[in-house]
């Protein structure tokens, strides 16, 4: 009897979700099967990299996870790292907001009020008296529309909830205007709540709006470590470098780092990768691919086997940003654990993170730590300067915030060129398109933040679930093939909190 051929699977990719798939893959088709992770830069993790900032390492993508929903805790707890996750302190977070920096209202859902909203102290009289007349303005709402979340906001609310509420929260998330991201697939709920009836938005977002302890109701504060429900958010003691370095060794994969795949065909029942430089080309042939790249590099390489697949993302635009690190000695730094900036405030930064603050595990050796962002989707000529200036823009927005002068004793500087990618109206749609397409190809799966959220936990359990369903395919499969991903109705962590 002739010996079984062992699968083998090429993830395109080397971020978080490409990572997660080949673990996930390895533990369905075994040590045998061979699985190759190519990815164009030098380093593993995407979107997600640890630095060492003043000897501590330091998070300088996303800082943290949804603690409540279960794929990043499941996966640590797989790897062996369920003791290495930690939670944020009490401090609160900020935003400012009319020239003041203020605690963060309660009582919104993502930025859009409440019929309990406390706004006073982030919107002017006339911006209160417009947040207090809308539940009364009859709306005209087709269930199963979508629309642009800011404009929405805007013909309701007038233009300080927008500017001064959502659009801060909102771009923490995707670095993106309110104007340009799509309501259906940033706030779910309230889409649905709207469908179901709502006669304003305010009531949609009082129906959608989960209950808060009372704690909460009197702080406008999030939900932290020790109050009932549990933490919110959970962080990777030593940073995400930890678990994307474990995932690659629990992978056992081929790591081809440095690696531009060029080409994608179909051939018979599998799939060739053309790989390298147009002068040295080399084919890498395999029976399944898992594409966890950004939309532009997945529309590449499926324009020519499944082009219906190209198209539906055609409509996917991705954002640029900037993190900025510094560690300070000698100085108090802010007791909050960050603070938002309104859109319509005049500082270059959109938000800061005081992470020393937020978490007991960042500065033990008593150093300040914090991180600043700036960019928004459609900014990206505002940082087209270099380095030293944007660390300037930085600091003379810290001086103006929290007064802090003293020159730091470590700066990094992250760039995040199309890190982000925008949810716009339609989003869903493009979604369901792409899949549908995928879901006709044999041996193909796409995956990452342009699908069902650009949260960490979203993107592994899109990726997980893509490598079962290719298991069942290539392979005997010690679990069923999952469904496909729905759309995460959680913020990513990255802002504030």
């Amino acid at each position: 009897m002739a010996p079984t051929v062992a699968p083998s699977v090429a993830v395109v990719g080397a971020g978080v979700s490409g990572l997660a798939a080949a673990h996930r893959l390895r533990l369905l088709l075994g040590p045998r099967a061979r699985i190759v992770v190519v990815e164009r830069s030098d380093r593993i993790g995407g979107v997600l990299r640890t630095v060492d900032l003043a000897g501590r390492p330091f998070d300088v993508g996303a800082e943290a996870f949804l603690a409540r929903r279960p794929e990043v805790p499941a996966l640590l707890a797989e790897l062996g790292l369920a003791g290495e996750v930690v939670h944020p302190t009490g401090a609160r977070p900020t935003i400012r907001a009319g020239g003041r920096t203020v605690g963060m209202p309660g009582g919104t859902l993502m930025g859009v009020p409440t019929a309990g909203a406390q706004l006073a102290g982030v919107l002017s009289e006339a911006g209160l008296a417009a947040a207090a007349a809308e539940p009364q303005r009859p709306l005209q709402w087709e269930p199963g529309q979508d629309a642009a979340l800011g404009v929405l906001l805007r013909e309701r609310f007038g233009p300080e909830v927008p500017a001064r509420l959502t659009d801060p929260l909102l771009g923490g998330v995707y670095a993106g205007r309110v104007d340009a991201l799509g309501l259906r697939a940033t706030v779910p709920a309230l889409a649905a709540a709207l469908d179901a009836g709502a006669a304003s938005l305010t009531e949609a977002a009082t129906r959608a709006a989960p209950p808060a302890p009372p704690a909460d109701r009197e702080s406008g504060g999030p939900r932290v470590s020790g109050q009932a429900g549990g933490p919110v958010f959970g962080a990777v003691r030593g940073g995400y470098g930890v678990l994307l370095d474990a995932l690659a060794a629990a992978s056992g994969a081929e790591l081809r780092l440095g690696t531009t795949v060029r080409e994608l065909e179909r051939r018979g029942r599998g799939w060739r990768l053309v790989l390298g430089p147009t002068t040295a080309p080399e084919a890498l042939d395999v029976d399944a691919v898992v594409l966890a790249v950004p939309a532009p590099a997945v529309r590449r390489l499926l324009a020519e086997p499944v082009p219906d697949a190209a198209a539906a993302v055609e409509g996917i635009e991705l954002a640029s940003s900037v993190v900025i690190a510094f560690a300070f000695r000698g100085i108090t730094g802010p007791e909050t654990s960050g603070v938002l900036v309104a859109a319509d405030e005049p500082l270059s930064i959109k938000a800061a993170t005081h992470s020393s603050a937020k978490w007991a595990h960042v500065s033990p050796d008593g150093l300040v730590r914090l991180r600043v962002s700036l960019g928004r989707f459609g900014e990206a000529a505002t940082l087209q300067v270099d380095d030293a200036e944007l660390v300037a823009r930085a600091r003379t927005d810290l001086a103006t915030l929290h007064g802090i002068t003293a020159e730091p004793v470590a700066v990094h500087v992250q760039r995040w060129g199309g890190g982000l990618p925008q949810y716009a109206p339609g989003h869903l749609d493009r979604v369901a398109a792409l899949e549908a397409a995928v879901a006709r190809a044999r041996g193909l799966e796409v995956v990452g933040a342009a699908l069902h959220g650009v949260g960490v936990p979203a993107c592994v359990g899109t990726a997980r679930a893509a490598a079962e369903r290719l298991a069942g395919v290539v392979g005997t499969s010690n679990g069923s093939p999952g469904p496909r991903g729905s759309m995460e109705a959680w913020p990513a962590s990255t802002t504030p909190s």
